[in-house]
Parts: structure tokens; sequence; C-alpha cells
């Protein structure tokens, strides 16, 4: 998906074309697979309350959405991965809450920034999908 100044466009792939990281809503009766590049997005968010290990990246994007949204490692660590690579966020050893070695997390001052474009580019898609979705009835219409 590009996003652009003005209009967002669309590549819509069939399923078997291309491996979606998996992050869905928690019901397998009601599982969505959400856009490549929301879970990147979610994480930057999640990271700007400040540094985490990936469990607890996961737990607060899943507490945040009122348990709708799990992240499955599968797909965290490689979205970490690829977020340190583009120097988005940076990684250093620590100690968790459970006395155990984990690697924290923390947003770089490119990634708050990367933050802002994505979250502009997340509204101007959200608004146009509503748009679509819940049309305005115009008078005379």
């Amino acid at each position: 998906m590009v996003i652009d100044n003005q209009r967002a466009h669309l590549d819509i792939l069939l399923e078997s074309s291309i491996d979606l990281p998996r992050m869905s809503t928690k019901e397998e009766n009601q599982r969505i697979e959400l856009l490549q590049g929301t879970l990147d997005l979610l994480i930057l968010r999640t990271l700007l309350l400040g540094p985490g290990h990936g469990h607890a990246i996961a737990e607060t994007i899943e507490c945040n959405s009122n348990d709708v949204l799990q992240v499955e490692q599968g797909s965290l660590y490689p979205a970490l991965h690829r977020l340190i690579k583009r120097g988005w966020i940076s990684a250093e050893e620590g100690t968790s809450e459970n006395n155990r070695r984990a690697k924290f997390y923390r947003l770089t001052a490119k990634g708050r920034r990367q933050l802002a474009v994505e979250t502009n580019k997340w509204d101007k898609l959200a608004g146009a999908i509503a748009r679509i979705l819940r049309p305005v009835e115009h008078p005379g219409n």
C-alpha cells in the first residue's frame, strides 16, 4: 500500500500470494488479518509510553485494544528486528520484572518522527474507509 499526499493506492493480493504478519483479532471465529504496517505502527505507539521488552509490548497492545488484538511471537520479533534495522527503535539487554534477561526496546528520535508520519497515513486511510462504509447523505439525494 502506498499513500501519497492525496490518495491511497491499495494493492489487493490473494491470501496465498503473501505471508502477512499474524496480528489478528482474539476471537478465532472473527479473525481479521490486519493491514501490513499496522503492527509496526502499534509497536512504535506502544514504545512512545517508554521502553519495553517484547512480551510487555505484546501485552500492552492486547490490553490497550481491550483484548481484541493479539500479537503472535512469530510476527512480533521479526517486526522488532525490522524496526531496529530502519533505525526507528533501539535495543539493549536488561532484566525483566520477573528477573529474567530480556531485550528492551526503545523508540529513537527517528522512530518518533516516523510514528507521526505513520499515524498521519493511518488517519487518512481510516478516514477514507469510513467515508466508504458510512457515506454522508447529502440533501436532495
